[in-house]
Formats: structure tokens, C-alpha cells, sequence
């Protein structure tokens, strides 16, 4: 399997495909800086230079030629202001989605947010990116073409992954480390299963494998 990962230099992505390569994936990440290319290589991916805020659905569709499976894990990150919410969370998101389709890339995976709604209200900088993550997943939600899951993490912490979590519809509030987070997407690319759902995952008691088969049916 060849599996394409928008925004490859983030924290889970990275931590995401040190876990595919290990599986024997062929993987690549897309990434905005020619020294990030360095950290991908030693994970075990290949670093693919674009700018998701600048390029066409033609230049993104071209890297996305033959891949098996295709993960939106970009962000403007902690730092950026109310405007590159929009054009990464909300404008890159929905451009990779329509890339996919373009290179007829069926399986697809959003790494959102608990919280995510084009309904929420305020102006704040984080009301804006629950805004802009909410429209970029209603967005996918809408495209037939391809067989999505949009993952909605609790707060993000850099603590060790345990293995164990709950991974539902609606969880409530939480928190989740990031190596817990990239497992869990690791289990969701190979579980074709979960296709039309979304999830909130934060830390709980449930082994990974099997909280990700049981949303699955299995």
C-alpha cells in the first residue's frame, strides 16, 4: 500500500508514518520546507515538497497518483492567526479532498478536532479553527467519491501512548497523547470498516485494535 500524508512533518504525522513504514507501507509526506524532508526520511517517509496553501488540485492530484489511501493531517498550528485557520484547516483540507477524488484515491482520513462544527460561534482564534475544521469535515462528509473517516482527537498531549482508549461517536471531553492518536489512524487506514464514520477518541480503557473493530461492526 502507498499511503499519502498531508502536513508529514506535524507531530502525528510523524509519529504515523514511523508506524506505517514499520508495517512495510510505502509512505510519503507531503511537507512545506526542504529541511523537513530530513525528518521524514528517518521515519521512513518520503518527503514530498508542496505547498498545500498555493497549490492546484492538479499538482496535489499528480502526488496522489496510485496511492491506496490518503491522510489530511496538516495545521496552521498553535501560533498562526484566524487567516491560515482558513486557508490550511479549512482551504488545504477540502483542496487534498478533492485531489483525491481527481486521482481517484477512495480511502481518505481527516485528523480533526472535538469540537469541530461550521456552526460554531465567536471570534477567537481557536472559535475560528473549530469553524474552519468543522466546514473542511462537512466538506468531505459530502464528497460520494470517496470512503472517509474523519478522526476528532481530545486535547493533545505529548505523554506516552498507552494502548488504551475510547474511540466513539461522542466521547465527551478528554485528552489523548499523540502516539496514541497515530496508532489509532494506523489501525484506521487498514480498517476500510469505519468508512462514513466520525469519531471522537480520547484516553480510555479499550485496547486500540479493539475499540477500532468494534466501531467497525466486527
Amino acid at each position: 500500500m502507498r499511503i499519502v500524508i498531508a502536513g508529514g512533518h506535524g507531530q502525528i504525522a510523524l509519529r504515523l508514518e514511523r508506524l506505517l513504514a514499520g508495517r512495510g507501507y510505502e509512505v510519503a509526506g507531503i511537507i512545506r520546507k526542504p529541511e523537513q524532508g530530513d525528518d521524514l526520511r528517518e521515519v521512513g517517509a518520503e518527503p514530498v515538497l508542496l505547498d498545500l496553501e498555493s497549490a492546484s488540485v492538479e499538482e496535489v492530484a499528480a502526488h496522489l497518483q496510485g496511492a491506496d489511501a490518503a491522510v489530511f493531517a496538516a495545521g496552521a498550528g498553535p501560533g498562526s492567526g484566524a487567516a491560515r485557520k482558513d486557508t490550511v484547516d479549512r482551504g488545504a483540507a477540502t483542496l487534498f479532498a478533492d485531489a483525491a477524488v481527481r486521482a481517484r484515491v477512495r480511502r481518505f482520513l481527516v485528523v480533526s478536532s472535538m469540537g469541530a462544527d461550521p456552526a460554531h460561534q465567536g471570534d477567537d482564534v481557536f472559535d475560528v479553527y473549530l469553524r474552519a475544521k468543522g466546514e473542511a469535515d462537512a466538506y468531505v462528509r459530502g464528497l460520494d467519491a470517496l470512503d472517509w473517516t474523519i478522526l476528532r482527537p481530545g486535547s493533545l498531549t505529548n505523554d506516552p501512548g498507552t494502548g488504551l482508549v475510547r474511540l466513539e461517536a461522542h466521547t465527551g471531553r478528554g485528552s489523548i497523547p499523540r502516539d496514541d492518536v497515530a496508532a489509532v489512524l494506523a489501525e484506521l487506514v487498514d480498517t476500510p470498516a469505519t468508512a462514513g464514520l466520525t469519531l471522537e477518541l480520547i484516553g480510555g480503557s479499550t485496547p486500540m485494535t479493539v475499540a477500532v473493530k468494534s466501531v467497525a461492526g466486527n
